[in-house]
């Protein structure tokens, strides 16, 4: 669809298309965005930055390797796949169970221990939605009759990572005000620890 969009566009319509399949497409709910919201609403802004720097970094990975062809590759060969989906499907689990288990902001759930930059990057280059979503929205663009050049693509689908992952940490935090009540708190976190798993549950290569 993306694709059909593109083709025939100005240059500026062209960005904007892309900016538009990205918000769709790669920001829609799934491991990454969601795992986000729940430590942003679990842990707050500030103790939340580092982990949502890892996710962020660990996207624009991910859309570094599917520009440069890689993904083909790493679809020849199964056992990796096989590893990189049960290494993010572990580290989604144990996420979960952190926010689950974090206490109200008002008992220290900032200074409880939190996801840091290493587990938020390692999440974003193991999530398999990330893969189908960035190649779908990359392979549209570069579908028209006068593609953009390759780095105004990564450029703009950088700038889109970036603006995809603030905009949900920040919804994580706007329920951060509720989780200094005990109940309030419980009953929030454990709504984001299962959506997380259902996301990602959702996400996992058929």
């Amino acid at each position: 669809m993306a694709g059909s969009v593109l083709t025939g566009a100005q240059p500026w319509q062209q960005v904007l298309a892309l900016i538009v399949a990205a918000t769709v497409v790669m920001g829609s709910p799934g491991p990454s965005t969601i795992s986000v919201t729940a430590v942003g609403a679990a842990f707050g802004l500030r103790s939340s930055l580092s982990y949502a720097s890892g996710l962020v970094l660990g996207t624009i990975a991910v859309l570094v390797v599917v520009a440069a062809g890689i993904v083909g590759m790493l679809a020849s060969m199964p056992g990796l796949a096989k590893a990189l989906t049960i290494l993010s499907v572990s580290y989604i689990l144990y996420l979960a169970f952190k926010i689950a288990t974090a206490p109200p902001l008002a008992e220290g759930g900032r200074q409880a221990a939190r996801p840091t930059f290493t587990g938020g990057f390692m999440l974003a280059v193991a999530n398999p939605k990330a893969y189908v979503a960035i190649a779908a929205v990359f392979a549209g663009a570069a579908s028209q009759a006068e593609p953009l050049g390759v780095s105004t693509r990564l450029l703009v689908l950088a700038a889109m990572i970036v603006a995809i992952h603030v905009v949900w940490l920040l919804a994580g935090t706007a329920f951060a005000r509720f989780l200094r009540h005990p109940l309030a708190s419980r009953i929030i976190n454990l709504a984001f620890a299962a959506m997380l798993v259902l996301t990602t549950l959702l996400a996992m290569p058929r």
